[in-house]
């Protein structure tokens, strides 16, 4: 901590700067509705006209009810006037609010939309090195603070300083320039005194949302894996490791509050000394009689206007400067290229025969660590080669470059002669189904989580993917049928209901080409069995890569490779490999003694 309170002011000024271009990038969500925004700060200028208005109407009240002849229709029409801008500021003001309401909801959703949609473009590796709880925490702190941001930069700051100058402007005229001197002395001290300090506290700040972000993280990976905390006991464990979070939040909030309170103390203080010496003035004018009682009222009035507004100017800056702090994360996320792109002059794939070819294929997620060597191998149009070998090799790693999840890092991947990188990734996306190892479903509807291998596809062409995955005897058995709730990541489903349901949205898709990554590697003999079965249905006729390690799924397909630490060591028939009696060979005796239980 003691470190933190010796950095250099520019540092800050580093932190503020960056703070204030997210800010900027607010603008064009705003001004896209410049119509409704010129409009709404028109209303905005009449209300504020209105309100500085009242305290000269209540002054000629005043001074005019002190006059012993008066007739009393002149003040009733100083009243009516009250009235009339009383109502007229606060009636402006609601117009305006009113006004202002779609362009606030429109640009928030604009924000969010983008930033989601921006996500999703984001590599794997973007997904695999972010913590998920941590993530939504900032999503969710900066759309918060994205509406505060806008409402109150727009309707709160920059009308409270008009009012403002309007009111010394007023005092300045009518007045002992002295009224208007101590007014603007006071704004320009309260101002320095918040923006200084309040910038002091964003270490404070931040840390507060570090912290919590990261026990909102800790918490949610606690509850996403459930079943291995009980597996394991360790109920006690996460406790203490979310309580250690809790703990170093505890103090952060804290320090923040703290600071606040000081900031609160000197901004009182600030407006006392500014109400009491602009009394005292219009005291000493009242007794030598160079002003009126309504003059009085009126400098009270003003001094009421000005510095309960001012006051809670003070909190509307900190608060800004707190959304700012927030919103830093949000616009961070948005401005983070995406690791892989569609090439400027890419072109959707001209799919004709679904041939994939990898050539010379080199690849590492780190260049310290290489995955890939020099693969080589063709997927003729509508045949089936199959990768196997042990974990590690990097079987699983050509399927995610095929789906381009990631770019090779030397050579290339071809579907019909066509580089995927020079391809829009969407056409190559669409080319390709995938049959995961670990299937996870949202938490949603059994016909959604079907329907998601083609949106929009009508409720019997869905029905018809589900009856060839074999899955409608166990939906029609369901009490909801096709509504039924799968929960969380599809836990309610078994891993052989879990895998149909897999098969049946990538039916669905009806993709020319097929990766089945490890489909039935998690699953018992006898289910693996059958959706073993319709696995090789859905292959029939189309460009299918299988990964797999159980080498007795694999027997009939076109050509095998054998991959070891990232090398293609072997390649052939199932027949070609047993005669040539290597790694495969061996693999396949020993799994064959594993499955019959013999010994070794």
């Amino acid at each position: 901590m003691a470190h933190d309170r010796l950095r250099p002011d520019t540092m800050t000024q580093r932190i503020g700067a960056s703070q204030w271009r997210a800010a900027l990038k607010l603008f064009p969500y705003v001004w896209q509705y410049k119509r409704r925004v010129l409009m709404a700060f028109g209303l905005l200028f009449c209300a504020k006209l209105a309100n500085v208005s009242v305290p000269l109407m209540l002054k000629e009240i005043v001074d005019h009810l002190q006059k012993p002849t008066v007739a009393l229709a002149l003040p009733m029409l100083f009243i009516v006037l009250y009235g009339v801008l009383r109502f007229g500021n606060t009636g402006l003001s609601e117009l305006r609010d009113a006004l202002f309401a779609r362009v606030l909801q429109r640009a928030m959703r604009g924000v969010i939309f983008d930033v989601f949609r921006h996500l999703h473009a984001q590599s794997l590796r973007f997904h695999l090195e972010r913590r998920t709880g941590a993530l939504a925490a900032d999503i969710e702190r900066g759309a918060r603070s994205t509406r505060f941001l806008i409402n109150f930069s727009l309707f709160n700051i920059a009308p409270t300083l008009l009012e403002i100058l309007m009111v010394a402007g007023i005092l300045f005229v009518k007045y002992d320039p002295w009224f208007g001197g101590i007014t603007l002395g006071a704004l320009v001290v309260y101002i320095a005194f918040t923006v200084g300090v309040t910038n002091w506290r964003l270490k404070f700040r931040r840390a507060m949302n570090e912290t919590d972000a990261a026990a909102n993280a800790r918490a949610i990976d606690s509850l996403l894996n459930y079943e291995t905390v009980k597996y394991f006991n360790n109920e006690t464990y996460e406790s203490e490791r979310l309580n250690h979070e809790l703990r170093q939040a505890e103090e952060a909030a804290v320090q923040s509050e703290i600071s606040l309170a000081w900031l609160n103390a000197g901004q009182a203080f600030i407006i006392a000394i500014g109400v009491t010496a602009m009394m005292g003035l219009a005291a000493k004018g009242v007794a030598n009689k160079s002003m009126t009682i309504g003059d009085l009222v009126l400098v009270n009035a003003y001094l009421l206007q000005l510095f309960i507004p001012l006051n809670f100017l003070g909190t509307v800056y900190r608060e800004i400067r707190n959304a700012l702090t927030d919103m830093e994360k949000i616009f961070g996320l948005l401005g983070q290229p995406s690791e892989i792109q569609d090439h400027p002059n890419a072109q959707p794939l001209a799919l004709n025969r679904a041939e994939v070819r990898f050539e010379a294929v080199d690849f590492a997620y780190d260049a310290r660590r290489p995955i890939l060597h020099a693969i080589d191998f063709v997927i003729p149009a509508g045949r089936k080669v199959a990768v196997v070998g042990p974990s590690g090799a990097g079987k699983s790693t050509l399927a995610r470059l095929l789906f381009r999840f990631f770019d090779v890092s030397g050579g290339r991947i071809l579907i019909d002669g066509q580089d995927i990188r020079l391809a829009t990734q969407d056409s190559v996306r669409a080319t390709i189904g995938i049959v995961p190892q670990d299937t996870v479903l949202f938490n949603d509807s059994l016909y959604h989580n079907i329907e998601y291998g083609r949106p929009g596809a009508s409720r019997e062409e869905v029905l018809e993917a589900a009856r060839a995955a074999h899955l409608d005897r166990f939906i029609a058995g369901l009490p909801d049928g096709y509504d039924t709730v799968v929960g969380e990541r599809g836990l309610k489903l078994s891993g052989g209901e879990k895998q149909r349901v897999a098969i049946a949205r990538t039916i669905l898709k009806n993709p020319p080409i097929m990766v089945f990554d490890e489909a039935t590697s998690s699953l018992d003999s006898g289910t693996e069995q059958a959706i073993q079965e319709e696995l090789t249905q859905i292959a029939r006729n189309r460009t299918t890569l299988v990964i797999a390690h159980r080498l007795s799924t694999v027997v009939d397909a076109d050509e095998i490779l054998v991959l070891k630490a990232g090398r293609i060591i072997e390649r052939g028939s199932h027949g070609e490999l047993m005669i040539q009696d290597g790694h495969y060979a061996e693999m396949w005796r020993l799994q064959l003694r594993e499955e019959q239980k013999l010994p070794a």
